[in-house]
């Protein structure tokens, strides 16, 4: 026999319990009594009807509703939603409820009202993250029902007031078992399109039932999560749906909002009509203003600026003055490379030949010395006009020669020797 703690026991209630989906969402109804308030603002009660009674806590953080103290009074018939399980400490059976109306309304209404407080705390319905409607919008999306009215009066309107959008509808049914997934679906598919400007949620009128889809949490966190701003147009003007709420903007009806998403073209030609006026207007002023001051501008450069015609008279001075000095130095460095070449031609070898002097030469180079030719050599010598071929007979050197002149010339120098 297997005997087990009365902890094991507990705790396995409390899974049992935890995990039964229908007691996780459960709506009850009853009559309050031993209500009690602890110090940190939690209320304990008992629900009872004519056979039976459930504990319940209405935990202080789990409320959506504000303060929910002032809905709950012994005696009072109440309709709380909430979850059961097990307090194991003491093993009481209890019913924590997270939401609690004085019975009398429908149970459709309290479902609406439970979701849109819960909504509303998690922050869908800030103002803040609600995004302007573009001015001019392209391309406008348009979740409706493809069969109904409302698809052909948005069409209608959008079509007189701003032809220059393109509609694209994304066909979903709008109540009954299919609506949610199919709106859903719809905006998704719009947020995949690049260049949807604007969405349009539309349905005509009906009773809460009929509008239920729009109700619903998977439709709401649709519409909070596109990344294109959304306009809810659903019902008549006096039905309110959370898709309202959480819409970048509410429409009372489907053709209002399609009013609301685009611009009158008649109006917008007017405001182009003036406006290209007043800049017409405006440029010519500027123009004018321009032009004096531009003219103005001119005298004034008159007045100040030196006359023209006397400066161009002193750079033809000043370019007369370097153009005669460029002369002379030019002169100057011509009659310097004429002495130069005067020089050369002087020096030149055919020069020293017109003079009488010849070069004699062998074998194409030029004898120097005596000692370089010997009897018998051919050599050729050249004079100014030209040239001829010789023979050596006999060479004799100066020094030999000198020395040959001085013994006979010594007699004559040196007399009494």
């Amino acid at each position: 026999m297997q005997v087990y703690p009365v902890s094991h026991v507990t705790s396995y209630l409390r899974e049992m319990l935890e995990s039964n989906l229908h007691l996780a969402d459960l709506w009850v109804s009853g009559e309050v009594s031993n209500l009690t308030r602890s110090t940190a603002g939690h209320l304990y009660f008992t629900l009872k009807d004519a056979e039976s009674q459930l504990r319940c806590v209405f935990f202080r953080g789990a409320s959506v509703q504000g303060d929910p103290a002032s809905l709950v009074e012994s005696g009072g018939q109440v309709v709380a939603h909430g979850r059961i399980s097990l307090y194991e400490v003491r093993g009481d059976l209890q019913y924590y409820v997270d939401f609690i109306q004085p019975e009398g309304m429908g149970v459709l209404a309290m479902q609406f009202e439970r979701l849109k407080a819960r909504l509303q705390q998690e922050g869908l319905f800030d103002e803040s993250r609600k995004r302007p409607l573009p001015k001019f919008p392209r391309h406008i999306g348009v979740v409706t029902s493809p069969t109904g009215a409302v698809f052909h009066d948005i069409s209608s309107i959008l079509g007189r007031r701003w032809p220059l959008a393109e509609i694209v509808l994304a066909p979903t049914a709008v109540q009954g078992a299919e609506a949610v997934s199919g709106i859903v679906a719809a905006v998704a598919t719009l947020n995949e399109q690049a260049d949807i400007d604007i969405i349009i949620i539309a349905r005509g009128g009906g009773s809460l039932e009929e509008l239920w889809a729009f109700n619903e949490e998977a439709v709401a966190r649709a519409i909070y999560g596109s990344r294109v701003p959304i306009v809810s147009a659903v019902g008549h003007e006096t039905d309110y749906t959370i898709a309202d709420y959480v819409a970048d903007l509410r429409a009372p009806t489907p053709s209002a909002a399609a009013e609301l998403v685009a611009p009158d073209r008649r109006e917008v030609s007017v405001w182009l009509t003036i406006h290209t006026a007043s800049l017409a207007s405006e440029v010519d002023s500027h123009i004018r203003v321009s032009h004096l001051a531009v003219r103005g501008a001119a005298n004034r450069m008159e007045r100040v600026v030196p006359s023209v015609d006397r400066e161009r008279q002193r750079v033809d001075d000043m370019l007369r003055m370097v153009n005669a000095a460029a002369e002379q130095d030019l002169r100057g460095i011509r009659d310097g490379i004429g002495g130069c070449l005067a020089k050369l031609r002087s020096l030149h070898p055919q020069a020293t030949l017109r003079r009488g002097y010849a070069l004699v030469e062998r074998d194409h180079d030029i004898v120097k010395s005596a000692a370089d030719v010997r009897s018998g050599d051919r050599l050729g010598i050249r004079v100014s006009d030209g040239a001829f071929p010789v023979r050596v007979e006999e060479t004799s050197r100066r020094k030999t020669a000198k020395r040959k002149r001085a013994t006979d010339l010594q007699p004559t120098l040196f007399p009494d020797r």
